[in-house]
């Protein structure tokens, strides 16, 4: 593996976010002094928060799986889960909700889901979930500590015999087909399959690999911190504080000082300077890039993930019997991912996932009141060149008509506070291609061929993030933020395993 070469005691990194906090928490436990400049007045970078009206929203990720990959982020400076985040079990993990009006709860527990699983889609079915689990636990224990939670250099490092078992297992095909193989009801196929949308791709075009990401929440589970999802930042610089970590808030990077190859400090807006034997750069890769003053060349233009409409809504009026987290698909379920990734326009049968954390922790809004998340994929800006100004107020009216009509009756005029997101925003903020999710997982931007987090041409300057290795989503943010640590103290350690839903509770 490569490393940053010379002294590296003094550790400066750009960004307060997910990634730069677990990098910042492993150098620390590795006896580094590290200092973190954010741009922002607290932690958390795309995990954000607004507070609205008594109202406490998490304008960044809602879902949280992998808690042992937290737990693995703190204990880097010898810290326990349980003494800095309150987590607790979403029981079920979704609600599947079908536009023919049926519905499926998913559950962790084996035996649990099994029996919905024979409910819902018969014998047959729930025979076909439970060697789909066996094969979904057997995907990630190959794949997560060899392949998502280790830093490579070249391709050929890859070619190894746990490569060719994945291959044998099929993972190199498409997920689609790979789900298919286990059920044949098409709904279930969605609920082990849409996960691909996180990662920028339709399960007709991702590599059956990423069912991987169906294992996290399926089986591992999923989690919700007492405090909203703003709970886990805090936790992780509360931490980070503890051990040593200074931070230096509402301070934007300008430059980086360099002398030949090297990054000697680093210097803000407002005028001040950090000296550092390192960097670690969480920005936007373009910002990345640019501070480095260095582009890397690629054969192929890199490729956005598909964005989101996010809106928050405080409602005068509590859905009791509304699970945290629901999946509303539509009909013509081809049709919506192909307008989305392929078309660029927005979906004319939408899907939809609606979050209510105050099903969980209902302290996150007033007495007497819900919180509620919808999120509508949309095209990235790059996609879809739509006029946001003007299709917003429109589109929210639609997007309140719709799950009122499907899922929270009298919604649409109950609304007390409401917060609209959409890529223009995300556009704004300096997201590439107006997305939060980053770069797509395509197969010339997975693994080895992401941007690398050890950029060439600068020797001491590591990125983190989800545009670099390994990728997309909370856990993979925080694993991210381990590897560029790796890669300045050379002393990889391997990642903990979770072997099942008992891990997470």
């Amino acid at each position: 593996m490569r490393v940053v070469g010379g002294p590296t005691d003094r550790i400066v990194v750009v960004g307060a976010g997910l990634a730069g906090l677990a990098s910042a928490l492993h150098l620390a436990g590795r006896g580094r002094e590290v200092t973190v400049v954010e741009r922002n007045a607290t932690p958390g970078g795309r995990a954000g928060r607004l507070d609205l009206g008594g109202y406490r929203l998490d304008t960044g990720p809602t879902v949280l799986t992998m808690p042992d990959v937290v737990a693995d982020t703190l204990a880097a400076v010898g810290e326990a889960l349980a003494d800095r985040l309150d987590l607790h079990p979403v029981h079920p993990a979704y609600r599947a909700q079908f536009a023919d009006g049926s519905r499926l709860d998913v559950h962790s527990d084996p035996e649990a889901m099994t029996g919905a699983v024979r409910e819902f889609a018969g014998p047959a079915d729930a025979e076909g979930y439970r060697r789909l689990r066996s094969w979904l636990t057997k995907l990630y224990r190959l794949e997560f500590d060899r392949f998502v939670a280790a830093n490579t250099d070249s391709p050929f490092s890859l070619l190894t015999p746990s490569l060719a078992r994945l291959a044998a297992m099929g993972a190199f095909g498409r997920l689609e087909r790979a789900i298919g193989r286990f059920l044949r009801d098409e709904r279930l196929r969605r609920v082990f399959s849409f996960q691909s949308l996180y990662v920028g791709l339709s399960p007709q075009h991702a590599l059956a690999a990423y069912a991987v990401i169906s294992y996290m929440d399926t089986v591992a589970g999923v989690s919700f911190p007492r405090g909203g999802m703003r709970a886990l930042p805090d936790a992780l610089a509360a931490a980070a504080c503890a051990a040593g970590v200074r931070f230096h808030y509402r301070s934007t990077v300008v430059a980086l000082e360099k002398s030949g190859s090297r990054v000697r400090a680093v210097r803000t807006a407002d005028g001040r300077r950090f000296p550092a034997d390192a960097v670690v750069l969480t920005t936007e890769l373009p910002l990345a890039y640019r501070l480095l003053g260095r582009t890397p060349r690629r054969p192929l233009r890199l490729r956005a993930a598909p964005s989101a409409v996010v809106l928050h809504v405080g409602a005068r009026q509590q859905w009791p019997d509304t699970a945290h987290h629901t999946i509303l698909f539509g009909e013509k379920w081809r049709a919506t991912l192909r307008e989305l990734i392929w078309d660029g326009s927005l979906m004319s049968d939408p899907s939809l996932l609606v979050t209510r954390p105050t099903a969980t922790d209902p302290a996150l809004a007033p007495e007497g009141r819900d919180l509620v998340y919808i999120l509508a994929p949309a095209p990235n800006s790059e996609r879809g060149r739509i006029d946001w100004d003007r299709v917003t107020s429109p589109y929210v009216e639609e997007l309140l008509a719709h799950v009122s009509t499907r899922l929270l009756p009298g919604v649409d005029a109950a609304v007390e506070v409401s917060h609209a997101v959409t890529p223009a925003d995300w556009e704004r903020a300096g997201m590439v291609g107006g997305t939060p999710f980053a770069l797509a997982h395509t197969a010339a931007q997975t693994g080895p061929f992401r941007p690398r987090n050890l950029p060439r041409g600068v020797e001491n300057a590591v990125l983190a993030g989800g545009s670099t290795v390994p990728g997309v989503g909370v856990p993979t943010t925080l694993i991210s933020g381990r590897l560029a640590a790796d890669r300045i103290t050379g002393t990889a350690r391997p990642a903990r395993t979770v072997l099942g839903p008992a891990a997470t509770r």
